[in-house]
């Protein structure tokens, strides 16, 4: 699923819906759209599914930290919940995502990502948003690779489903220094390729139906998911060992280069002795 942030900077709020509306039409013309709308205005933990705006309308607002009040959602809960059955997701009034952003008026947080900037719905190049956001990382968890593999067209040969689940820990040891954050970078090109050359010689071994491959980049807090490896076999025990092998031979011999960032230090990784 890829996700694109939709930001107010200083036009009119008719103006800035209108451009939703079309990166919202736009994008439901290539496949399942989710919204998920920040509103401070909501206060009754307002979580509706709804078939205006897009396929799925997540309406969160209130605490100041992005949660609908009483249900405990965040905008991540709403993504992770789009994620497993939508292509895009559009999240509209929440500043600061990692995440590519389309502004109307000035950008209002240097730390956007911002892919494009418009005044109104007329300077939108629809064609161009989607091409930059599907040149984008997708967000994808365990829960979205899994239910991918169960749509194969082998799923009624298979009779297992086995995972793996990198995350960032915050220590080796008890003395150690806490790691904050990890940051990411591939090599592109290079890095994709590799995958997915990875993930077709692995589907090529006997009994494996299908295989999902996924490393996030950027920076990664302790705590949060880095990899997913997902394997649908006819049984167990080429779904185990394929994962093994997977995670093994992803770590092997696809480029990512990783930074890490403890409380005292930090360092790329493959420059330490």
């Amino acid at each position: 699923m890829y996700v694109l942030g939709c930001l107010n900077g200083d036009a009119s709020r008719n103006a800035f819906e209108r451009v939703v509306d079309r990166a919202v039409d736009r994008l439901s013309r290539e496949g399942r759209v989710g919204v998920v709308r920040y509103d401070a205005t909501i206060a009754d933990g307002t979580h509706e599914s709804l078939t205006v705006g897009g396929d799925v309308t997540y309406g969160l607002g209130a605490d100041g930290d992005w949660t609908a009040s009483g249900t405990g959602m965040t905008v991540a809960d709403a993504l992770d919940a789009l994620a497993t059955d939508c292509d895009y997701a559009v999240v509209v009034g929440v500043p600061g995502l990692r995440y590519p952003t389309l502004v109307v008026g000035d950008p209002v947080d240097e730390h956007d990502e911002v892919i494009a900037t418009v005044s109104g719905p007329g300077e939108l190049d629809e064609e161009e948003l989607v091409a930059t956001l599907e040149a984008s990382e997708p967000y994808e968890t365990l829960e979205s690779l899994v239910a991918r593999v169960k749509r194969s067209p082998d799923a009624d040969r298979a009779g297992a489903i086995a995972t793996f689940t990198g995350r960032v820990r915050a220590k080796d040891d008890p003395g150690d220094a806490r790691t904050e954050y990890l940051e990411f970078e591939k090599y592109e090109g290079v890095a994709d390729e590799r995958m997915t050359a990875l993930e077709a010689d692995l589907e090529a071994r006997d009994g494996v139906l299908d295989v999902e491959l996924y490393h996030r980049t950027g920076v990664v807090a302790n705590g949060e998911d880095i990899v997913f490896v997902v394997v649908l076999a006819g049984h167990r025990e080429e779904a185990f060992r394929t994962v093994e092998d997977g995670i093994n031979r992803l770590k092997d011999e696809v480029p990512l280069f990783k930074k890490e960032v403890t409380v005292e230090d930090e360092f790329w990784v493959h420059e330490r002795p």
